[in-house]
């Protein structure tokens, strides 16, 4: 009786598999919220000791700062308008930086010295030689006037005949202090000292070697407009007025970067923007503390929502259409100098797998080409863990003459299915990964002829099956036709994430690695917009812009998910 009692009881392999699928989720939970709550208690950062002495450092910068928004070696020196004087602390302050030219000369007509201060090939020096130099060279100030203005409580008039009468350009500005001289003149600004003048004129902006405008390399479209953003942050801007020419259109400037200062805009439009959402990323912008901002992936990176998450939650673009998209969706675009990729929040999952070209084409064409995306983007997760998980734990599922097919092709195959799976993966993401560093002409050549060559080799050798090169094939072209890079990214990482999860517990692995995955997507939000909505939170209303794409008439109302100020489209 007992025999036949504990021939019914499990196998240890599935008590084993029982405790995984119910310790694993856990684990990942515990592990998860003990690593964001060390992230907030700032243990990561610094012992306790450092933490004190960070916090009284702060206090006293912030006390600085109250006094001002200067910090520095130089901060405090101020141009005393001795012409002596300020240009030797000029010459102090630049050191022996070869680029930097002090132009010294006497203005025409007076013997009051005066030097401009430039960086070389940062200038315009056209506007330069013909509209700042030789008007003060050859024209200068009148004789019957120095006089008065070399009296010290005239000292402001001086400054204002300049700016009035004899310089004819369209920026300029005052500045008394030494340190932002410095940094206007490094940031490509001409500065003007001169005797009896106290401070200094900033004059002109950064004109150096730019990029012409062209078509966007990692967003390539068969119809649609051929402009893209370039790494001047004027000519971006520039590049949105004349794309919304609209008063609505609010553009609004901060500088970002504690030791090298960048210019960074967050554009919306003022009438259809949520003040809420608007109010969140002023305030993310303005906590931005890091000594310089290369690149928009750092503004990215520090402020999205949940840093552990793999789904990037802060959508970059080199397109000027998708941008001016969002905006009138309601939301809004960071772009930084010396990028030509902006950033739009907030970000929802579905926006990374639609592509301008949607709304270019008619409608049906437009929504089957979305919905092949979605489709793709499933075989790009979950081909290599369905394929392990029917293979090593569920052949039953498989049809009989496939799985006979199967069979025959994995003769004389020394590995699992898992292993096999990672060796293609890992040849192929290497493969993409190289053609992406080589150069172009190189690149496409070198990723066609080493997947053919590598991938027959494997199967001529008894490495993989044929089949599973297919799959491997199938899943890499499934991934390239996602339009966002950034998205194919997280997928590739996720996928192995899956095909791991299908070797331990097989199609249990599988659902389970979903169920988690969607678990986790229910709760991420983009600047407090679900990421997965309109699916959660179910809307209706905005799904005839999300698995298809309805006809351009029945589109009346703008995403409600963005409570928008203005729901209508005009």
């Amino acid at each position: 009786m007992w025999s036949k009692i504990l021939s019914y009881v499990p196998e240890w392999s599935m008590w084993m598999q029982a405790f995984l699928v119910f310790s694993i989720p856990l684990a990942i939970l515990k592990a998860s919220r003990w690593i964001r709550s060390s992230i907030k208690r700032g243990t990561f950062s610094k012992p306790d000791s450092q933490q004190k002495q960070g916090a009284a450092s702060s206090s006293s910068n912030s006390a600085d700062q109250a006094q001002g928004s200067e910090t520095g070696e130089y901060a405090n020196i101020k141009l005393t308008g001795n012409y002596a004087t300020d240009l030797i602390s000029s010459r102090e302050t630049f050191g022996q930086n070869a680029d930097v030219h002090i132009r010294e000369f006497n203005i025409y007509g007076t013997d009051t010295p005066a030097a401009v201060m430039y960086v070389d090939g940062l200038v315009d020096q056209e506007m330069l030689d013909n509209h700042l130099i030789k008007p003060l060279m050859l024209r200068g100030v009148p004789g019957q006037k120095q006089d008065a203005f070399m009296h010290p409580d005239n000292a402001h008039l001086l400054k204002g005949y300049l700016k009035n009468h004899l310089l004819p350009v369209s920026q300029v500005e005052e500045t008394e202090s030494l340190q932002e001289l410095a940094l206007a003149v490094l940031s490509g600004k001409n500065a003007l000292i001169m005797e009896g003048m106290p401070g200094a004129l900033l004059i002109g902006s950064a004109k150096g070697k730019q990029r012409s405008v062209e078509e966007p390399l990692s967003e390539a479209l068969l119809r649609g407009p051929r402009i893209g953003f370039t790494e001047s942050l004027s000519d971006n801007t520039g590049v949105l007025r004349r794309y919304g020419s609209n008063q609505s259109l609010f553009i609004k400037k901060y500088e970002v970067g504690k030791r090298i200062k960048k210019d960074l805009v967050i554009a919306y439009i003022q009438d259809i923007a949520n003040p809420e959402i608007v109010a969140e990323v002023q305030k993310r912008i303005e906590k931005l503390d890091m000594d310089a901002m290369l690149e928009s992936g750092y503004v990215e990176q520090l402020i999205e929502d949940d840093q552990l998450s793999p789904f990037q939650q802060v959508q970059n673009t080199e397109r000027p259409d998708r941008v001016i998209s969002a905006l009138l969706e309601g939301r809004v675009a960071i772009l930084l100098d010396g990028t030509p990729f902006a950033l739009i929040v907030p970000t929802t999952f579905s926006m990374l797998l639609q592509s301008p070209e949607d709304y270019y084409e008619r409608w049906i064409p437009g929504t089957f080409l979305r919905m092949l995306r979605f489709l793709a983007a499933m075989i790009a997760l979950l081909a290599p863990a369905l394929y392990i998980s029917f293979i090593s734990f569920h052949p039953g599922l498989i049809p009989t003459k496939l799985a006979l097919t199967i069979i025959e092709t994995r003769k004389g195959v020394p590995f699992p299915s898992i292993i096999e799976a990672l060796i293609m993966e890992t040849a192929i993401e290497i493969l993409r990964e190289a053609g992406i560093r080589l150069p172009k002409p190189i690149g496409p050549a070198m990723g066609i002829v080493g997947g053919l060559i590598i991938g027959d080799a494997a199967v001529q050798a008894g490495i993989v099956s044929p089949f599973l090169v297919i799959v491997v094939a199938v899943t890499a072209i499934s991934s390239f036709s996602i339009p966002t890079y950034s998205a194919g990214i997280t997928l590739r990482i996720l996928r192995f994430i899956g095909m791991f999860s299908a070797a331990v517990l097989g199609l249990y692995g599988v659902v389970l690695f979903i169920l988690l995955l969607c678990s986790h997507l229910a709760r991420l939000q983009s600047f407090g917009v679900p990421y997965v909505s309109p699916s959660v939170p179910y809307r209706l209303s905005d799904w005839k812009d999300f698995l298809i794409r309805s006809p351009m008439n029945m589109m009346k109302k703008r995403p409600l998910m963005m409570k928008p100020k203005d729901q209508d489209r005009k």
